[in-house]
This record gives C-alpha cells, sequence and structure tokens, in this order.
C-alpha cells in the first residue's frame, strides 16, 4: 500500500451562503413564524393568552376574575340563560367578552357591566360590530329596577359578591330569570331545600322569590386562570306573579335561618324575643321546642311570624 492510499482524505468544506440559515444547526438565525390566532375561537387558551399578553394584563384575583375556555359550556350557558332574537340581556363582568359574545352572536339585546376599566380596549377589540352596550362601573351600583320587563341576567358571576348581586336581581321587577356561573357550593344551596344539609337563607330567599334548577357542573380546567374550586351554572326564574316578600318577612327568615343548626327558639331568642311568646307561637303552629331552624319550612316560618306580630 502506498503512503498516500493509506493518508485519510481530507473532507472539502461544503460552501454555504452565511445569510442563509442552516436548519439543525447550532446558533441559527432563524425564527418561528408567529402564529396567525385570527382563525382560532375567542376562548381557546390561545387568543385568551394572546390577549392578555398584547394588552399587558393579568387576571386580578381581588376581582374574580377566571375568563371560560371552553366552548361547550359558554354555548350551554347561553343556551339554558335564554338568549335569543330581541331578548333583554344583562352580563355581569364580561371580562374579556367571551360570553358576551356567545350572548351577542344569539341576537340578544346585551347590556353589560364591568368594573375593570384597564379591559377598555379589550372589549373594544373583542366586541367590535356587535350590538353590546358596556356600562362601566360597579355593579353593586347598578340599579336594577331601571332594566325593561323580560331582562334575563346570563353571567360568569365574580364569586366574591355572588350572594349580594343574586338577591339584587331578585328584587328587580324586570329581572324574570338569573342564568349564572358560580361556586358549585353556592348552587347546591340555593337549590337546597329543608332539612337538606344545604339549607340556609339563600336557600329559603331563592325559593321565596321563584325556583332554582342546577343546568350542570364546571370542571377547574374549562378557566384560566383555574380557581381553586368546582362550578355550577344554576338557573333561577322568579316568578313576578307573586307578591314581593315583605322586607321584615325576610328579616326574620335571616334571623331564623341565622344559625342553622341551632334550635329555632334560640335563634330567635338571640333577636331579643320573648321566650314566652316563642314557645306559644311554636305550638300553635305544631312545631317541636327543640325543632331546628334548617328542618322548618316558609310556611311554618310564615305563620310563626304571623303569630308573633312580625307581620300581619
Amino acid at each position: 500500500m502506498s503512503r498516500n492510499a493509506s493518508r485519510p482524505r481530507r473532507a472539502t468544506p461544503r460552501r454555504t451562503d452565511p445569510g442563509r440559515p442552516q436548519p439543525g444547526r447550532a446558533g441559527t438565525t432563524s425564527q418561528e413564524p408567529e402564529r396567525d390566532l385570527s382563525a382560532a375561537p375567542l376562548y381557546s387558551p390561545a387568543r385568551v393568552r394572546d390577549l392578555l399578553d398584547r394588552h399587558g394584563l393579568k387576571p386580578t384575583k381581588s376581582l374574580g376574575q377566571n375568563f371560560l375556555i371552553d366552548g361547550n359550556i359558554l354555548r350551554a350557558i347561553a343556551e339554558a340563560g335564554g338568549a335569543a332574537p330581541g331578548v333583554p340581556v344583562l352580563e355581569i363582568g364580561p371580562g374579556l367578552g367571551v360570553l358576551t359574545r356567545e350572548i351577542a352572536s344569539r341576537g340578544a339585546q346585551v347590556t353589560t357591566l364591568e368594573k375593570d376599566e384597564r379591559l377598555r380596549p379589550v372589549l373594544a377589540e373583542t366586541l367590535d360590530g356587535l350590538d353590546v352596550q358596556v356600562v362601566w362601573g360597579d355593579a353593586l351600583d347598578f340599579e336594577y329596577a331601571t332594566l325593561p320587563q323580560g331582562t334575563r341576567v346570563i353571567a360568569n358571576l365574580p364569586y366574591y359578591i355572588t350572594g349580594l348581586l343574586l338577591s339584587r336581581f331578585m328584587r328587580a321587577p324586570g329581572i324574570v330569570s338569573a342564568t349564572v356561573l358560580v361556586q358549585k357550593e353556592v348552587g347546591q344551596r340555593l337549590a337546597a331545600r329543608p332539612g337538606e344539609e344545604n339549607y340556609g337563607f339563600l336557600s329559603a330567599i331563592a325559593a321565596l322569590y321563584g325556583s332554582v334548577q342546577h343546568v350542570r357542573d364546571v370542571p377547574k380546567g374549562a378557566f384560566l386562570p383555574a380557581p381553586d374550586v368546582t362550578s355550577a351554572v344554576i338557573r333561577l326564574d322568579f316568578d313576578r306573579s307573586r307578591a314581593a316578600p315583605e322586607p321584615e318577612f325576610l328579616a326574620f327568615v335571616e334571623s331564623a335561618l341565622h344559625h342553622r343548626r341551632k334550635t329555632l327558639r334560640n335563634n330567635l331568642r338571640l333577636t331579643g324575643m320573648d321566650g314566652d311568646a316563642i314557645d306559644a307561637a311554636l305550638s300553635a303552629v305544631n312545631l317541636r321546642p327543640d325543632v331546628r331552624a334548617e328542618d322548618v319550612s316558609l310556611g311554618d316560618l310564615r305563620d310563626m311570624a304571623v303569630k308573633l306580630g312580625v307581620i300581619r
């Protein structure tokens, strides 16, 4: 073998264009093309993150901001809530406008209340071209009595003011129903009946104004960011043909159920009522002296209130 044959041949370097990125090489100058999100649904996690990033926003926990990212649940809420052409709908806390768009796309006349001024440019973008009235301000300051007859509330409620808002809806004569996303525990309390574990004042006041239907549970993963608890969609229908319960009776019911597991007698004694008068009323209504407040029907509570002179 010759000397030249035994020497390994030197590889000839491949000539490349220095300005052209080379695939698979470290230090490449190629860049990932930006993903076009315009075709993605507004509720998709990618669109939600993109909106937040572009507008420099982060969900605010103190405002209860958890954005829905499940299209099936959005459609279920709008459907259960009765969103339809010409129906006046009130929404609380539109956030990024995801549920708002679903409601408005069905032809409903949407008014939405938003407190977070940072969302102005977001909603200007996401609600562009839709017939939606955005009212900026605190939902607790809104005059619900001014809403037109036949208004339906459809909303992902801020969990920290759910009870306060529901009581406002119940008392507003123009609102005929409220289909709302709430904590599952709150939904259970709303739907509970006397004698059941979750029965309390919220259950009682809901029954005084109408009826409650559990629509479906909603897992944590349906939101971005995910909340700490499971949620539920609840529909409340308000019977406006009934006379509204007297404020004195509502206060009486609240006092009677203030400590659910205490006896009704003890709860009423805590309000300063005379013990003998309470005993006489319990006897007249055929209730045991040791009956627990959570086991007493609204009819019996009304009879007690009459016997005690709270209402006529």
